[in-house]
């Protein structure tokens, strides 16, 4: 109920208008009006009529009269709490909302442009999934092998049984604003579960399969999860134990594999689906048409070097319009023109995966094929031959692998081929680093010859868009692949920014660049140094909201203005192509005060030394720079561990060199001379294109492991985990700046761990 209360603002004399909560119909007689003043421009506040610092001012006032409610007593802001609540609530419902919440149920303002990409009228996920179904309903949306059978879901099956999950988790209790947790390798369910948990008023929220029970305990009591999604025995076990301090949690679900034990609450994907297959359309509905694309509706927690993962709250609009941003960048075609392919593979609860598997492909009406879950074990690139995608993301490890590999196989074919094989890389990667006007004839014939046979064999024959992105990738692999004339576009962003930020193009395409920004973001360069270096800024419609209940973080991550700080250095370079140099966390700032990022100088080794797998550079308020080595090695196939055996490419590489060694541990701590000084030959070769001695690195040690995942020195994306790898070897860490003398010979060997 509306009313004027005849107050007015001293300081204007214009009248305050209130909105009456409670239950008086007027102000006729005795009682009490609590009043929600709206005044454009002031607010309004007891006493003097003095400027308060709330965007609505919330009095309370009495009448004991029929004149219209004039008379003002002191107390407004003695409000029982109830009204209060109330009074808040709808204050902050008229008010227009930040750029940035860090509360669940929280709205921002959206960074809308007034023409191009950012003016495209914002959406919610149901409205672009409604959109893809009246568009490429007949068309296929999923798929994923069952034996040997290729099984499909076509965009109406798959909106449908999105809908009848939502319709499931709200009979199982999920409350609007809390988690629907999802751990598991990628699957039609995992997509199902989580475009379900959006429709169904919830959060999605991906969980990392390689999480210990502790902490998909943190994620599930950060986001209040109601339900869990798990893909087998193996992760349930990781709930079942951390079950009983999750107050929130309803309902288990568990989508592949027989159940091997009944419990309350616990569900087959069969019986789960059931549970919504008859139930009315009437209460999502009602849901669906509340949801607004400036609320959150997905998380995505860091996988963070360092604490505990940060919920990235993303909106509805974060997702569709990063959705269409990209697929438009891109120039991806719709699939009433031609469908794009893809293979989903990577990490689901990665931002990255979730946009190029779900998102991307969905606003295009392409297909998703979900490869093994040994994939990235062996079987991938098996997929990726029968499914033969039109486009494909890989993390830089995946294209590592592809390479060494292939590296394996060329060491073995016979000298002709061998030497074909080098004639036409040499031509490949002339040709596409020219981006000559005139296709050369030696192109063509290298392309007939070789290239085409090295895209079949990878399962690339028809892939036209190659990305990379997630962590750094080397120069030597980006250009072993331009030379088998396979241009790997680097992508930039980060979780915060909902992915992609700048993206290579086949016509906008620059070595160890990231690209340049997609239409409707802005990019700033903050305090750049003579160099132009400084810290990278993102505007656009795909900044997060916030992180989830951490105001304080979200502050940190965005400033007054609403810009996202990345924590990443970089420089533009004069036609606008982004370069990335650095972490601003990572940087090494040596005693005498020198500022080192450690990442180009770790690429220049790993290039310079072929057996290098993984290395770190150290410093940080040291004397000088030392590094941590680790030598290719094979990898366990079931637990990812790595393994003693050199991979066949060290192997032969050793044989090259004169060492008989096979394995790491004939290697590591100067074990082996030969071994031992090829490497300091290679460091030497990167000291000498150091740009300072402070630059130059003094000692080194081959460790007697690599870093992995399930070690802990990587991250789920394969990012060095700094910190914790300082940890891991502060033993030999501390044993560098102990000794006086600096290595400079094999004869200066550090003891392995």
């Amino acid at each position: 109920m509306g009313c004027q209360c005849g107050f007015w603002d001293p300081l204007s004399g214009l009248p305050l208008f209130c909105l009456v909560l409670g239950r008086l119909a007027s102000h006729t007689g005795p009682g009490v009006c609590v009043c929600v003043c709206v005044f454009t421009g002031r607010d309004w506040g007891p006493g003097q009529g003095q400027h308060n610092p709330l965007p609505l001012a919330l009095h309370q006032h009495c009448s004991n009269t029929n004149s219209g409610g004039n008379t003002r007593t002191n107390d407004y802001w003695d409000l029982r709490p109830e009204v209060k609540a109330a009074s808040y609530s709808l204050s902050l419902a008229m008010a227009e909302p930040e750029r940035w919440t860090s509360r669940g149920d929280g709205e921002v303002t959206l960074r809308m442009g007034e023409s191009g990409f950012a003016a495209e009228p914002p959406l919610t996920v149901d409205q672009m999934f409604k959109t893809a179904v009246e568009r490429f309903g007949s068309y296929t949306a999923l798929g994923w092998k069952e034996g040997e059978q290729t099984k499909t879901m076509n965009y109406q099956e798959y909106y449908q049984a999105c809908r009848t999950a939502a319709k499931s988790f709200l009979k199982l209790g999920l409350e609007r604003y809390h988690g629907v947790g999802i751990l598991g390798f990628n699957s039609a369910e995992w997509f199902i579960s989580d475009i379900a948990a959006i429709m169904a008023g919830g959060f999605a929220v991906g969980i990392y399969t390689t999480n210990s029970p502790e902490a998909c305990q943190y994620l599930a009591e950060n986001c209040k999860a109601n339900i869990i999604v798990v893909e087998n025995h193996k992760q349930l076990q990781k709930i079942l134990q951390v079950q009983d301090k999750l107050p929130h949690l309803k309902a288990i679900i568990q989508y592949k594999d027989a159940l091997k034990e009944k419990r309350p609450n616990l569900y087959t994907w069969v019986e789960f689906m059931e549970l919504g297959r008859d139930e009315s359309n009437s209460q999502l509905d009602d849901i669906i048409a509340t949801q607004k694309p400036n609320q959150c509706c997905t998380l995505i927690y860091t996988s963070g070097t360092t604490g505990q993962p940060k919920g990235v709250m993303l909106s509805h609009d974060n997702l569709t319009w990063t959705a269409f941003a990209v697929g438009r960048h891109v120039r991806l075609t719709e699939a009433t023109k031609s469908q794009e392919i893809v293979v989903s593979y990577l990490p689901l609860s990665h931002i990255a995966a979730q946009m190029v598997d779900i998102w991307v492909t969905m606003k295009v009406g392409g297909a998703t094929y979900f490869a093994q879950p040994d994939a990235l074990k062996g079987s991938l690139v098996n997929t990726m031959r029968e499914v033969r995608p039109t486009a494909f993301m890989g993390v830089p490890r995946v294209w590592e692998k592809m390479q060494e590999k292939m590296k394996s196989v060329g060491a073995k074919s016979s000298t002709v081929r061998r030497k074909v094989a080098v004639w036409a890389k040499g031509v490949g990667l002339k040709t596409n680093l020219s981006k000559m006007n005139q296709t050369p004839v030696n192109y063509r014939l290298a392309k007939k010859l070789v290239f085409r046979k090295v895209r079949k064999a990878l399962g690339l024959d028809r892939c036209t868009k190659c990305y990379t992105g997630a962590a750094p990738i080397t120069k030597d692999t980006l250009e072993f692949f331009l030379s088998l004339d396979i241009p790997v576009y680097e992508l930039y962003g980060m979780s915060e920014s909902t992915g992609p930020h700048t993206i290579s193009l086949p016509n906008a395409f620059r070595l160890t660049s990231v690209g340049k920004l997609i239409p409707g973001c802005e990019t700033k360069i903050h305090s750049p140094d003579q160099e132009g270096n400084g810290e990278i800024c993102f505007w656009g419609r795909h900044v997060f909201m916030g992180y989830l209940n951490q105001a304080d973080k979200t502050e940190d991550a965005l400033d007054a203005e609403g810009w996202l700080h990345s924590g990443d250095l970089g420089k533009h370079d004069d036609n606008g192509f982004l370069f990335i140099t650095g972490r601003i966390k990572e940087l090494i700032i040596t005693a005498g005060g020198e500022n080192i990022p450690p990442v180009p100088i770790e690429d220049a080794v790993k290039e310079a030394v072929s057996l290098v797998s993984n290395a770190m550079l150290i410093g940080d308020k040291r004397k000088f720079l030392a590094m941590l080595l680790t030598i290719k090695c094979q990898v366990n196939g079931d637990t990812g561990a790595p393994e003693d055996e050199l991979t066949p490419e060290a192997v032969e590489l050793c044989r090259k060199l004169g060492s008989n060694a096979t394995r790491v541990s004939e290697i590591a701590g100067g074990r082996d001379r030969v071994i031992h000084a090829a490497i300091q030959e290679g460091i030497n070769r990167v000291n000498e294109n150091a740009t300072s001695n402070a630059q130059r690195i003094q000692k080194w040690i081959i460790l007697d492991q690599d870093f992995s995942i399930t070690g802990g020195e990587l991250g789920p994306t394969m990012k060095l985990k700094r910190p914790v790898v300082m940890k891991m070897y502060k033993e030999q860490v501390e044993h560098f700046y102990k000794e006086v003398v600096t290595p400079s010979t094999p004869d200066n060997s550090l003891p392995p761990k």
